[in-house]
């Protein structure tokens, strides 16, 4: 007896050295791995970009997996009754280092990436996909989930708790944990094969934007601006081109070029070039790819016994479901066609008035609409931007966020923060009165090689109480044209405005007052909504009168052309409005349709023909390149919700314009922070909308924003 207990010793005493000498060897993996070490420095800690290296990241992602995996196999395998407590507690607070790899390896993937990290990337994709997997359809953690939220149902929760159970459950349900173990089998291997799909996709994207480079001569920059020519000339010189001007293949180089350049052909070209992309039949055409996602997807859904991916999609949107969601675009389409059939007209009088000898093509359609405003509106772009100048701008945006967050942004003294390129800048963002440190804001403003294009915000570190209400990292992300040394940094209205919308999300994360870091989330046809709707302070008195003043002479834009830029506020509608929702609509198809009947180029080509697509016009993201759907699952069968938050947009700019102050009134202010941007997904968004406005959003605000006939019948965009 005596022997078998101190044998029985030995093995407890083996057993906590194994563990042990596991922790230990887990720690010095750590403490050898930057990438995964907690963050030191200022502000509670900052993430160390400094140190960033792409043979980091690989054993970092891999360690951070595992780290994580054995967390949840813990709260997993818990002897206790499941509790809110000791169940979802411990989950909110798992994965921190895998959080912080993650960081890392997002900002190789979006802005500084290169074929090394590619590579790396494409052999993570299946594995991260993976470990997914093995939370999602962990069958022991999801029973534990599934008591806590059956127990709340008959007896609730505080709200904050119960709105995390709620999203936890609900998450875990569309990710098939309640699937047999055959099902739940092909379901990760979908996830798996879907996730290096997506990777590919990206890739391919990326590859034409940085292979498809058209180097002008002296003789080929007719029309140009002075602005972009500068900025061609340092993009062909970085590109060992000098003496050329290079228009890349992105939009930020792609839109002026096509709104100014006289030379013909060569718009066609940069045309082609830039819509083609993803779409040459070549190593990097994505129509294949295309075909697997949309296969892989529908199988995936048909497991849970969803007709379609976009039925799966949208059941906890605010749309509800993709009938609603088509429902709300329908009734745009047709305004927005007849405000195309317009503009057209008014161009091809202008190309017939000039002797052109041309119908009005695709690649015609921004230069000959630029000749449109200037004779409609005496509104010239190129004159706007000489007051649209980027550091004026970014001043512009930390005024509105003072007036309305009472927020104060302070520029970071330089090497107290580490970046990621020396073209980043970092501000501290404190509050105005009691001069408590709220967090920091990253500005990524200019393109260059291995930064994926367009505009775009993102958070290193959120605000929750459960995490020690650290300060939050929040970053935004630019394409501007870097300009040559000494030169300005001119933008287009339009720019403008997508520098103030993602300053929105920037704000919505810095505002963020939430008990765990689930409520920090949010629905994708509502995230859009706060960001637009900061869009409108760019246009308000305050913001021209102060900062909105030309470049070399310091005067505030003049009154004249301020009213100019208000009367043409709805000028373009028809090609904005066509554009973004030809690809929205496709989107929606794509996951209507059985998917063994689609071959990409066919279906969108006959999708567009039966909705009377003007052949002028082109769908903003093409499906080879619409990176919004196919090089992940974040927007798709959910690109529509930027029309359906545009609803919600015009309605709650109409509660500014009608308040005693305007967009400066306090009141509303302090309602618009503390129900839509503070709570995050913390409520309801339709119950938040409420609470802000007093009422459900009416679609009628919409069309009398982008200047469309107002609907008889209108229905609201809440259920």
């Amino acid at each position: 007896m005596k022997k078998k207990l101190r044998t029985g010793l030995s093995m407890i005493a083996l057993f906590a050295l194994i563990s042990q000498s596991t922790a230990q060897e887990n720690n010095q993996e750590i403490m050898q791995n930057p990438l995964l070490k907690e963050w030191q420095g200022p502000y509670e800690g900052v993430p160390a970009f400094d140190k960033m290296e792409v043979s980091l990241i690989k054993p970092a992602i891999r360690k951070g997996m595992e780290l994580h995996l054995e967390e949840i196999n813990q709260i997993a395998n818990n002897s206790a009754e499941a509790t809110f407590e000791n169940t979802i507690i411990p989950m909110e607070k798992a994965g921190k280092e895998l959080d912080r790899a993650f960081t890392y390896y997002g900002i190789y993937s979006s802005n500084v990436s290169s074929p090394e990290f590619r590579a790396v990337q494409k052999e993570l994709a299946p594995e991260i996909s993976e470990y997914s997997s093995k939370i999602s359809q962990n069958e022991a953690l999801f029973k534990r989930i599934k008591t806590v939220y059956e127990n709340s149902q008959e007896k609730p929760l505080d709200s904050a708790e119960q709105r995390v159970i709620d999203l936890v459950y609900e998450e875990f349900a569309m990710q098939g944990a309640d699937l047999n173990e055959e099902d739940k089998k092909r379901y990760a291997e979908i996830n798996k094969e879907l996730s290096a799909l997506y990777t590919k996709f990206s890739s391919n994207v990326l590859a034409d934007e940085e292979n498809y480079v058209i180097y002008l001569t002296e003789e080929q920059i007719g029309g140009l601006p002075e602005s972009y020519v500068k900025s061609a000339a340092k993009a062909a010189e970085d590109r060992d081109h000098k003496g050329s001007y290079a228009v890349t293949n992105t939009r930020s180089s792609m839109d002026p070029f096509l709104t100014y350049s006289t030379e013909r052909e060569l718009r066609e070209k940069v045309w082609k070039n830039y819509y083609s992309r993803g779409d040459n039949n070549d190593e990097f055409d994505n129509k294949e790819i295309i075909q697997k996602i949309l296969k892989l997807r529908d199988e995936r859904v048909e497991l849970l016994g969803f007709d379609n991916y976009a039925q799966w999609r949208l059941q906890n949107r605010m749309a509800k479901n993709p009938e609603n969601a088509m429902d709300l675009m329908m009734q745009v389409w047709p305004a927005a066609l007849a405000r195309v059939k317009e503009e057209v007209a008014d161009m091809q009088k202008i190309a017939d008035s000039e002797n052109a000898d041309i119908t009005i093509k695709p690649w015609d359609y921004r230069f000959y609409a630029e000749k449109v405003r200037k004779e409609k509106y005496d509104l010239d772009s190129e004159e706007v931007k000489q007051y649209l100048e980027l550091g004026n701008l970014t001043q512009a945006l930390f005024f509105t966020a003072g007036e309305l967050f009472n927020f104060q942004f302070t520029p970071v003294e330089n090497n107290s923060v580490p970046v990621f390129h020396e073209d980043v800048k970092v501000w501290e963002v404190s509050d105005k009165d009691s001069g408590e440190i709220v967090g920091l804001w990253y500005l990524d403003p200019y393109a260059r090689q291995g930064k994926r294009s367009g505009a775009w915000a993102t958070t290193y570190r959120g605000y929750t109480k459960l995490t020690g209400e650290k300060p939050v990292l929040a970053s935004n992300n630019s394409n501007f044209i870097q300009p040559a040394p000494g030169e300005p940094v001119l933008v287009s209205w339009d720019d403008a405005e997508t520098f103030f919308h993602e300053f929105g999300h920037a704000l919505h994360f810095l505002s963020a007052n939430v008990e765990y870091p689930t409520l920090n989330g949010g629905v994708r046809d509502y995230t859009e909504f706060q960001s637009q709707l900061l869009e409108r302070w760019l246009s308000t008195d305050k913001v021209i009168n102060q900062y909105l003043r030309h470049h070399e002479t310091n005067e505030v834009i003049p009154e004249a052309l301020v009213a100019k830029i208000k009367k043409a506020s709805t000028f373009n509608q028809g090609f904005g409005t066509t554009e973004f929702l030809a690809s929205a609509i496709m989107d929606m198809k794509y996951h209507t349709t059985d998917p063994d009947k689609i071959d990409p180029a066919k279906f969108e080509k006959e999708t567009l023909k039966e909705l009377n697509m003007p052949e002028e016009i082109v769908m903003r993201h093409r499906t080879p390149h619409f990176g919004h759907v196919f090089s992940g699952e974040g927007y798709a069968s959910g690109y529509y919700g930027y029309l359906w938050a545009d609803v919600l947009t015009a309605d709650a700019a109409e509660a500014f314009a009608e308040a005693e102050d305007g967009f400066y009134d306090k009141e509303v202010a302090r309602k618009l922070v503390k129900y839509l941007f503070a709570p995050r997904n913390a409520m309801d968004p339709a119950e938040a909308y409420k609470k802000f406005r007093g009422r459900d959003a009416e679609i009628d605000a919409l069309m009398r924003d982008r200047g469309f006939p107002v609907l008889e019948n209108s229905e609201t965009t809440e259920d």
